[in-house]
């Protein structure tokens, strides 16, 4: 290969590698269009920093779903299967996980709205998702979830479905095993 066939190649590579880099920045839009598309993976509104006064004359459902990731072995579901909210009002919901094995481990509850449109109204002052649980062997924790659902949630929305998949994550942030004699130690 001399010459024009080796440019050629070196040419074609390079816009290959250049096209793949374009795709890879391109897969998150993307992915976020498709998800409004079908209405999935609704990401919340995040915390919520302003006061609002509630809306006592509408009420919207909430449901509640936990599910666990394949590797994940805690029980963990909510006090309440759904509620009924009003827009405005602070409201909280009780989730309870359990590690049943002879480990300690560590979760991380990644949330999720249905549908979509309503993601973008539903607010979280205190969340457990905010960070990672760690739960030593036989431990069973509340963890609370208080939110809003925004007044300006249009009133074609009727019910919503928070979501929450528990991924094991004990792998990449081991816990530290709990200890009372060390807890002794440390307090003289």
């Amino acid at each position: 290969m001399t010459g024009q066939p080796l440019k050629r190649l070196v040419l074609r590579l390079l816009m290959l590698t250049v096209v793949m880099f374009a795709f890879g920045f391109a897969l998150v839009p993307i992915y976020d269009v498709m998800c409004k598309a079908f209405g999935i993976n609704g990401k919340t509104g995040g915390q919520y920093e302003g006061s609002q006064v509630s809306d006592p004359t509408r009420s919207v459902r909430v449901q509640f779903m936990s599910t666990n990731a394949g590797d994940m072995v805690w029980d963990f579901y909510s006090t309440a299967d759904q509620i009924e909210v009003n827009p405005g009002a602070v409201n909280q919901m009780i989730f309870i996980a359990h590690n049943p094995t002879d480990r300690p481990m560590s979760a991380q509850a990644i949330p999720s709205i249905t549908p979509a449109e309503a993601a973008a109204y539903f607010h979280k002052t205190e969340c457990f998702c905010f960070t990672q649980q760690v739960l030593q062997p036989g431990e069973r924790i509340e963890m609370p979830v208080r939110f809003i659902v925004d007044r300006d949630l249009p009133a074609s929305v009727k019910h919503l479905t928070l979501a929450y998949t528990l991924f094991d994550i004990t792998a990449r942030h081991p816990p530290v095993a709990h200890n009372a004699a060390q807890d002794v130690q440390g307090a003289r």
